[in-house]
């Protein structure tokens, strides 16, 4: 019989935020991560000194202070999005310090610790806070504030709020409403808050941030946002991108009589879009376009550069002034035709296969309608849901289908009698109107865009609102990086402070990937070695940076009578670039 194989000794694994202890000796392993680096920007932006100052001071038996709770809930959201109930171990993993923790105070974050920081938080809240957060990122970074974009998004809640129900007042601050409204996550099936977002052009850095209750419309909203963002600026004369929202009469005109400057696109329900649509189908040939400029990107292939066009834009060489008294210009996008091609074919798709669903249901033996007004109204919404109104034609088919029972009980007879029962049932049936269909085809890529700003070309214009994009990248990131939604706490007033919390990490990585970027253009850096095996990333997110950094660990041995000797990982070459571009220095890593 062969024998065993010998074993050598077993290996211990030892845990972040772990001991291991053998022959006298102990062992502290914690997760260091990006924390360095993250903590210089909240360093920069003093937001623990702010949050300390403007917070109500902490009972003197509270054994941790309110803002670095809130502080840790930051760092947690940006690197790893644990849930509140979890924020303690996450933290247990990593070194105290760099968390501004001492090590006793780790076990005081817990689920309910965390929900009465977000409680002093909203007794703090409002703009006055925000603003001061904001003009000290302003100053620090030198944040140039000449073009803001605004546009808001909705934040979907999960449980029953009836406190919220209507807005009230907690401790004399007023509270939302968490109700249905117009779900921009396409999520009706669930209650909502408004979340109103402003950034700059300089970076897309986040600059105000208010929320609003779940059945609020964005046009009311613009002119209180362009006061706050007048009073952030010092001035009335930057220059304010918004989407279709903005262009109300009322919105248009306040911001104009305060000498502001606006750009948004004009909505197809104003007189003004129909006309000129109406046009376009008389009279072409009337309507002369001036190319613009030309969007290109280049492709590799086989070792070999080409140059591909994405995108061509164009505006009418005709002016036109809107019924307020504004510029009013029409450009085209060669993209946008494929856009709103490819989104024509999808709504006919999805129709029509609702249609056909209606159908199967309307010839089925258990058919629950009895009523032409019922069919009529479930083919209507149908067609309103997709925006297909003129497009499909719906015809409703009504027959009549006779059946017989007898009259009464027993075997059949030749003298059995009959009752005859007479049923409505109907169907539908469906064409797509090829004339309509031709006439939206010949107006894709058309697009109106109206402001007060004089000065500018129509091209200076148009690339002004393409930048748009700026801020829906924050929502994106707001809701996927940071899962934002949807949300399930114990009080509006929480979800309130914790909305207020997101805006303070979307600062946080928007400034890192500021600072990085700045950095390597200044060392005229194009790209760095990001992606999975070692593909150049132009710009580097600050996911990629976390990413990065994780695996970074520091590790604490004690001796019986002797120093601790810190240990902490090796970095990389690509790690140390990164933080000397940076300016952090590596000693905060433990060196």
């Amino acid at each position: 019989m062969a024998k065993k194989p010998k074993q050598g000794p077993r290996k211990r694994t030892v845990k972040p935020g772990h001991l291991a202890r053998s022959s006298g000796k102990t062992l502290r392993t914690y997760d260091v991560g990006a924390l360095p680096i993250i903590n210089r920007i909240l360093e920069r932006m003093r937001l623990s000194e702010i949050l300390g100052e403007c917070l109500a001071r902490d009972d003197s038996r509270i054994q941790m202070s309110t803002h670095r709770g809130l502080l840790v809930l930051v760092r947690n959201l940006l690197i790893a999005r644990e849930p509140m109930y979890g924020v303690g171990q996450w933290a247990a993993r990593h070194a105290p310090d760099q968390l501004d923790l001492r090590q006793n105070e780790v076990e005081l974050l817990n689920d309910d610790r965390m929900g009465r920081c977000l409680d002093q938080l909203f007794d703090a809240l409002g703009a006055g806070l925000i603003m001061r957060i904001v003009r000290q990122v302003i100053e620090e970074f030198q944040i140039n504030l000449d073009e803001l974009h605004n546009d808001s998004t909705s934040v979907s809640v999960y449980g029953a709020y009836p406190e919220a129900e209507e807005e009230g007042c907690v401790r004399g601050r007023r509270t939302l409403a968490i109700t249905f409204g117009h779900s921009k996550d396409h999520r009706p099936d669930l209650k909502q808050l408004l979340y109103i977002l402003t950034v700059t052009n300089d970076g897309g850095v986040p600059v105000y941030f208010t929320s609003a209750s779940g059945n609020t419309t964005d046009d009311t909203t613009h002119r209180q946002t362009w006061d706050l963002l007048r009073d952030l600026v010092g001035r009335a004369d930057f220059l304010y991108v918004a989407d279709c929202k903005l262009a109300s009469s009322d919105n248009m005109n306040y911001i104009a009589r305060q000498q502001g400057r606006f750009i948004t696109v004009l909505p197809r329900t104003h007189k003004e879009h129909q006309q000129f649509r109406r046009r376009l189908l008389k009279t072409p040939d009337s309507v002369r376009w001036n190319e613009l400029y030309t969007v290109t990107k280049d492709l590799v292939t086989k070792g070999q550069v080409f140059t591909q066009t994405v995108d061509r834009l164009s505006v009418s060489a005709e002016e036109m002034i809107s019924g307020d008294g504004y510029r009013l210009l029409w450009y085209h996008s060669t993209r946008k035709v494929e856009f709103d091609s490819r989104r024509r074919t999808r709504q006919l798709q999805r129709a029509i296969q609702e249609l056909t669903e209606l159908r199967d249901r309307l010839r089925g033996p258990k058919s629950r309608f009895r009523e032409r007004k019922k069919v009529d109204e479930a083919v209507q919404e149908i067609l309103k849901k997709h925006e297909l109104e003129s497009l499909l034609l719906v015809d409703v088919l009504e027959e009549e289908k006779a059946t017989y029972r007898q009259a009464s009980k027993g075997r059949p007879s030749k003298n059995t009698k009959y009752v005859k029962q007479v049923k409505k049932r109907f169907d539908i049936s469906w064409t797509v109107d090829s004339l309509r269909l031709a006439e939206a085809e010949s107006l894709d890529g058309i697009f109106p865009l109206i402001t007060n700003v004089k000065e500018m070309t129509a091209e200076d214009i148009l690339r002004a609102y393409r930048r748009q994009p700026i801020i829906e990248k924050r929502f994106s990131q707001l809701k996927t990086d940071f899962a934002v939604a949807p949300i399930y706490l114990k009080s509006v007033t929480r979800i309130q402070a914790l909305l207020a919390v997101y805006f303070f990490v979307l600062i946080v990585q928007t400034l890192l990937e500021r600072e990085l970027r700045q950095a390597m253009a200044g060392a005229k850096i194009e790209s760095m070695p990001l992606y999975p095996e070692g593909r150049a990333c132009r710009r580097p997110t600050t996911r990629k940076i976390l990413d990065l950094f994780d695996g970074v660990q520091r590790h604490e041995l004690e001796l019986p009578g002797c120093e601790p000797e810190v240990m902490v990982t090796q970095l990389s070459p690509l790690q140390k670039q990164i933080l000397k571009l940076l300016r952090v220095s590596a000693t905060s890593y433990g060196y």
